[in-house]
């Protein structure tokens, strides 16, 4: 029931968007927050209902504030939406990585109305009323805020080598005027796995698949079911969500910046779809290799380390099963 009410949501967002003429409604880490909030049974962020609202909404406005009025050339914005995100985080003692996507979407995809920011209040706040209904009726397990331990001044020192980290990666995406290299979903995986310490961190190739999939499933879905079809966004907006669902099911994981990487196709220009998924996969491959060495420093790990986090999942059940029936013979 938790993933049929994220895809009804994302298809109504989606149906909003259309019906208003309004682009900005459609916010892609919508998916990624109901993944959080809906789906997964446990506490993804550490942020309480209110906090989340203010956060995300005072995200997205920052960044139509710097669409407008930054004289920074792009490099210079996408370093500022990501320092905003990383000070809001800092000082509030919350983990909510989506807030970065909130602050870097606009800028990368020029967004200057207001209607951006009103969407994203209006879905959060949907959103956790959503989780709270949830709660209330025993769908899911209730979650309590607790603030992020760590220290501020380590938090701070954290991100200002990230955001090293992500301008050093940027550069030549947006020399080149090719930021889905650099898509805000693809930001939030590194921001996660370079300062969390969620399990997903040890099945990076697992992620990278997702991300893979997720881009691919977004855009070949749109091209078949709205460019060759003429189906509507807001019927194929959910049916994305729900084949990335599936998969979902199938590897017995979730990773919820799939899910706003998987809607990305519904705001971009149609012509870029051909190449969205090779750019997004380059661009995972990238920010999850930085993370890896610079941050989780895998040169020091062990050699059954690196096979167990650099093997699929797939491949390293099928090993016992293999060794197994080799005994047998």
């Amino acid at each position: 029931m938790r993933c049929g009410a994220a895809a009804a949501l994302v298809g109504a967002m989606a149906g909003a968007s259309e019906l208003l003429g309004e682009g900005e409604v459609l916010f892609p880490e919508a998916a990624a927050l109901a993944i959080g909030l809906w789906v997964v049974d446990k506490r993804v962020w550490r942020v309480s209902g209110a906090g989340l609202v203010a956060l995300m909404t005072a995200g997205a406005a920052a960044g139509v504030c710097i669409v407008r009025w930054s004289p920074l050339p792009l490099l210079g914005d996408v370093a500022l939406a990501f320092a905003f995100a990383a000070l809001c985080l800092t000082a509030t003692r919350t983990t909510l990585i989506p807030l970065v996507s909130a602050c870097m979407l606009p800028v990368l995809l020029h967004t200057e109305s207001w209607v951006y920011p009103a969407a994203v209040s209006v879905l959060s706040a949907l959103l956790v009323a959503g989780r709270r209904w949830m709660t209330a009726c025993g769908l899911r397990r209730p979650v309590r805020w607790e603030p992020d331990p760590t220290p501020r001044r380590r938090a701070a020192v954290r991100w200002l080598w990230m955001l090293c980290g992500l301008l050093a990666v940027a550069a030549v995406p947006v020399g080149t005027s090719q930021v889905y290299f650099i898509l805000p979903p693809l930001v939030v995986t590194y921001v996660e796995f370079s300062s969390s310490g969620a399990g997903f961190r040890k099945r990076p190739v697992q992620v990278f698949l997702f991300l893979a999939a997720a881009a691919v499933l977004g855009a070949g879905l749109l091209l078949a079911g709205h460019a060759w079809l003429g189906l509507p966004k807001a019927v194929v907006a959910p049916v994305v969500v729900a084949c990335l669902f599936a998969l979902f099911a199938r590897a017995g994981k979730c990773f919820a910046p799939a899910g706003a990487v998987a809607l990305v196709p519904m705001i971009v220009p149609a012509e870029d779809l051909w190449f969205f998924p090779l750019q997004v996969a380059a661009g995972a491959a990238v920010f999850i290799a930085v993370s890896l060495v610079v941050f989780l420093k895998c040169y020091t790990w062990s050699r059954a380390q690196l096979a167990y986090c650099l093997l699929p999942g797939i491949v390293r059940r099928a090993r016992p099963r293999a060794a197994e029936r080799g005994s047998r013979v």
